[in-house]
């Protein structure tokens, strides 16, 4: 991080944390952020669910939600990026405030509850969209919606042609109810109908699911079989975590879902055991907690073929892409591994 990052971010760490990331997507409209392009080498190309990532350090969903950012996001060193989440209808969410910043836990916590701005606002952003690059888009449910399942399934429908994948968020916290669709039967019959939704498109797009770390061992293994039986092409663990373990700052009582550093060790866990279920057939997408370049290596040792990260911008500044990504292929290269996909899974058992 340079002195002018570093100023940036205390300024905005002196603002509300919503008006603050406000700021930094009105900055990088305006062209004042750096654009160094996606950080790459023959060691971090990365294939997952048939794409080419020149890197495999994503950019999470929620960060750029109403797809406003693409092109200076897309330069900034990531090797994919995810913007969402984007419901049929706009809405406002819950109301404010609902973004904490949790400095001493170097955590936040939030309770949006799908702000957007619809997806015929974000499907209109996408429509031009750089090329060459890996977008997807996070899919949600509106929250007075009377059939939340087909909610993910149009969104879906109306962007598809613009997108490289696209994600069912069914773990977000904030939105009530929407977590019993992580349940067995229910899952199923959603998934079902998203994939009738990406049969018609024109182009087959990769379909992800997002999960929760908060899901107990059958949970476990009710979404490793439905991720088998479904067709999807990748799992996303984990999102956002209701469990308040370990907490520091006076922040940690507010509701909603707690990201950053505390959700590492939860997050990186449930990953492990989904790796062990589906034991390859389905690739895992390694969220919550990475900060660093040996955080990301260690989502990808414990079983992760790529991995997204959000939370960490916040304190780390968005230089952190370059320095993840870069700090990522000495970690490979000190190991011996030619490849990340070498380096999947070879220190899953250390998290079992």
């Amino acid at each position: 991080m340079n002195l002018s990052e570093k100023l940036a971010l205390a300024v905005m760490h002196r603002m509300d944390p919503e008006a603050a990331h406000g700021l930094s997507i009105q900055a990088l409209k305006a062209g004042l952020t750096p654009r160094p392009g996606p950080v790459t080498s023959r060691r971090l190309q990365t294939e997952i669910a048939g794409l080419s990532l020149p890197n495999p350090v994503g950019l999470a969903a929620g960060f750029d939600k109403n797809a406003e950012a693409l092109a200076p996001l897309c330069d900034a060193g990531f090797g994919f990026i995810e913007v969402g989440a984007a419901t049929p209808r706009p809405q406002p969410g819950n109301p404010r405030p609902r973004l904490f910043r949790l400095r001493e836990d170097r955590a936040a916590i939030n309770r949006f509850g799908f702000n957007n701005q619809g997806m015929e606002a974000i499907g209109n952003r996408l429509a031009t969209r750089p090329t060459g690059r890996v977008i997807g888009l996070n899919l949600g449910a509106n929250k007075d919606s009377a059939d939340r399942a087909l909610d993910f399934a149009k969104v879906l429908s109306h962007c598809g042609a613009h997108l490289d994948f696209a994600t069912v968020n069914v773990s977000s916290p904030n939105t009530e109810k929407l977590r019993d669709l992580q349940g067995k039967a229910a899952l199923s019959a959603l998934l079902s109908g998203v994939m009738e939704a990406r049969a018609g498109l024109s182009r087959q797009i990769p379909v992800f699911l997002k999960i929760a770390p908060d899901l107990d061992q059958a949970g476990l293994d009710d979404i490793a079989a439905v991720a088998l039986d479904s067709g999807i092409d990748a799992v996303v663990a984990t999102n956002t975590t209701l469990a308040r373990v370990g907490l520091h700052s006076q922040h940690q009582v507010e509701m909603g879902g707690l990201s950053g550093a505390p959700l590492f060790q939860s997050s990186t866990r449930i990953l492990a055991q989904l790796s062990e279920r589906l034991d390859g057939r389905v690739p895992i997408i390694g969220v919550g907690g990475i900060a660093s370049a040996q955080d990301a290596y260690t989502k990808i040792q414990a079983g992760a073929s790529a991995v997204q990260f959000y939370t960490a911008l916040v304190y780390g500044g968005l230089s952190l892409a370059v320095e993840i990504a870069s700090g990522l292929d000495q970690l490979l290269a000190r190991d011996g591994f030619d490849t990340v996909a070498a380096a999947v899974g070879s220190a899953r058992s250390d998290w079992l």
